[in-house]
């Protein structure tokens, strides 16, 4: 399924690979950006997030949903698998 996702993250981080995993489970191709390796992404993904500076940090057809917490939260409610239709 082509979804326009970005989740940024780092290595070795619990959250980031419990959203990348449901993602994967839910057949969700994703663009993963490394702030670690691509130490000056961050700064875009605070700026893209309202100003938080915590991984994972999501976003769906360009609209940031928020941390790994949150799209757990989401996809618990049922509401992730809206937001995940390709857009158009």
């Amino acid at each position: 399924m082509d979804v326009a996702v970005e989740i940024y993250t780092v290595r070795y981080c619990p959250y980031c690979r419990a959203a990348k995993e449901l993602l994967a489970r839910k057949g969700i191709r994703f663009t993963e950006i490394d702030i670690a390796a691509n130490w000056e992404r961050r700064d875009e993904m605070i700026e893209r997030a309202g100003g938080q500076a915590t991984v994972p940090q999501v976003f769906i057809h360009g609209v940031h949903i928020g941390d790994g917490s949150d799209l757990a939260r989401l996809d618990g409610d049922g509401a992730l698998d809206a937001l995940l239709k390709p857009a158009g």
